[in-house]
């Protein structure tokens, strides 16, 4: 965290004088090759200086740096009278995002409104994802010609506009639209809007990410100020360090359960702690994907040494280094020491065991040792019918590989899965990527169906054929939704959400009353 003394140096630094801010930002080189894919540093750091002026260089949560150091005019927090208690949650702020991220369901009716504008070009760096409108049934290769052809025209137009307005265009099969803006896009400090409500996941890197509607998107395409109501800000403290079955996932349905889906409406959920020291970029972003889930406006995580890490693995070393120079000599992308949330709820990892949320809403939490007697009370269905890995919730490659060890030890015994099972690489570059180490292999082998990289069952894109039940049935999942019909379109499939881990052991089991933890299977 940034001390008081080197938060008043930045103040100072930066006040001084015209020529001084100038210098500030001129100091800070954006790479060669990267411009539209990093912030402007400079300038942040420069609304920063004024923002802590007129806060009276009052101690800030990392939420709010993003945020207002992206303002328009920095001065408009004067209404604050130096404290930003009296701005979160009463007033709106005017903001210029860095970025637009649209998938393809959405982006039609935003791109079709922008040509309404004139304009020859975008604002600021934009990209178009074709993850939705792609059908899960046979496999990846088939699916993938089918729904083609299926969406051709829509496809079609998507690049066109891409082409014509300068827009990144990611076609069909080249993944999930919040996987690829994880290896791609985001990176600590952005801010960033997309026309998907699972948008936050960028926040696993240190952005803020806010889902929107196209009108919204059409705004920061145009150039046009974006409004928000200052959120209030929810810390959530991670102590402990995860351990054995637990994941990432369990930290977020552990907080569905105690928040409820409306618990987060009108917070940034902010994590932070020692306890996120131990947790993976794609574990972060796992955590913030399914805020969406208790309602909050976005999620986001301090800059650690796993997004440095995980910068340099996706081929953008110059703009690990530069963050991670902004970081330390400015603190921009951690919370200033002794800065307020509204609320903060303490998450003891050590402790925390895996949990399964459903069915019919995501908040709906079971603990994995309570599961069986939780079955046999509410009188669900004993026999899981499918299990499905995937969703931009859970489809980096961590994932995956945690599902194949399970698997291979399986192997060893001779064990086979009881149920259908499907895979979802979450990218283009994951897929790949399991397919040369070896993954893809041991998931057919073992009777997986991988899918192509599109979000498919988890938002209803899912033929089961058929064996379509008709009747009330479980399913597990790792995705981040499980609503009534939303997955397959009966009403009484009942989608029990949970981790990888999980979803592959019960693939063996196929009970609800197996609790991995403790049992064996034989």
């Amino acid at each position: 965290m940034l001390s008081t003394k080197a938060t008043n140096r930045l103040v100072q630094k930066f006040t001084t004088s015209t020529r001084g801010l100038a210098s500030i930002a001129n100091s800070i080189k954006i790479p060669e090759g990267y411009e539209s894919r990093t912030p402007p540093y400079g300038k942040l750091l420069n609304n920063l200086a004024t923002v802590k002026r007129v806060l009276n260089n009052q101690p800030l949560t990392l939420a709010e740096k993003i945020l207002y150091s992206h303002l328009v005019e920095p001065e408009d927090l004067s209404v604050g009278n130096g404290s930003s208690k009296n701005i979160r949650g009463l007033e709106y702020l005017k903001l210029n995002p860095d970025r637009v991220a649209m998938q393809d369901a959405s982006a039609q009716m935003a791109l079709l409104q922008f040509m309404t504008c004139g304009l020859p070009s975008t604002s600021v760096p934009a990209s178009i994802h074709c993850d939705h409108l792609i059908v899960g049934k046979e496999g990846a290769d088939q699916d993938l010609k089918n729904s083609i052809a299926t969406n051709k025209e829509v496809f079609d137009f998507l690049q066109s506009c891409g082409e014509k307005y300068g827009i990144q265009f990611w076609g069909p099969g080249s993944g999930i639209i919040h996987q690829i803006v994880l290896e791609n896009f985001s990176v600590p400090g952005l801010m960033m809007l997309g026309t998907d409500s699972h948008t936050p996941n960028a926040g696993g890197l240190g952005a803020i990410a806010i889902g929107v509607g196209g009108a919204d998107a059409v705004d920061a395409l145009t150039g046009t100020p974006w409004e928000l109501k200052a959120p209030k800000i929810l810390g959530i403290k991670l102590t402990g360090t995860l351990n054995g079955w637990t994941s990432p996932k369990d930290i977020i349905t552990h907080l569905a359960g105690l928040l409820t889906v409306r618990g987060g409406t009108g917070f940034i959920v902010e994590y932070f702690g020692e306890g996120v020291k131990s947790l993976s970029c794609t574990g972060m972003a796992t955590i913030c994907n399914m805020g969406a889930e208790i309602g909050a406006t976005t999620s986001t995580f301090p800059m650690q040494d796993a997004h440095y890490r995980y910068l340099h693995a996706t081929n953008r070393g110059p703009i690990a280094d530069i963050a991670q120079k902004v970081n330390k000599e400015y603190g921009f992308m951690t919370a200033d020491e002794g800065c307020e949330y509204d609320q903060v709820i303490e998450v003891d990892l050590n402790t925390l065991e895996p949990s399964v949320n459903g069915p019919f809403t995501p908040d709906l939490s079971t603990p994995m040792s309570k599961l069986a007697e939780t079955t046999k009370e509410n009188e669900w269905p004993q026999n899981i019918t499918a299990g499905l890995i995937g969703s931009c919730t859970n489809s980096s490659y961590q994932d995956m590989s945690r599902a194949i060890s399970i698997i291979k030890q399986a192997e060893e015994v001779g064990l086979k899965p009881k149920i259908p099972f499907f895979v979802t690489p979450g990218s283009e570059q994951i897929r790949a990527t399991i397919e040369r180490d070896g993954l893809i292999d041991t998931f057919e082998k073992n009777g997986a169906i991988v899918l192509a990289n599109a979000c498919g069952p988890c938002i209803g894109q899912w033929d089961r054929g058929e064996n379509q039940p008709k009747d009330t049935n479980v399913i597990f999942t790792s995705f981040n939704r499980n609503f009534r019909a939303r997955n397959d379109g009966n009403r009484n499939t009942m989608n029990f959400l949970t981790s990888p881990d999980i979803v592959t052991a019960m693939i063996y089991s196929g009970d609800m009353n197996f609790n991995p933890l403790t049992q064996s299977i034989k």
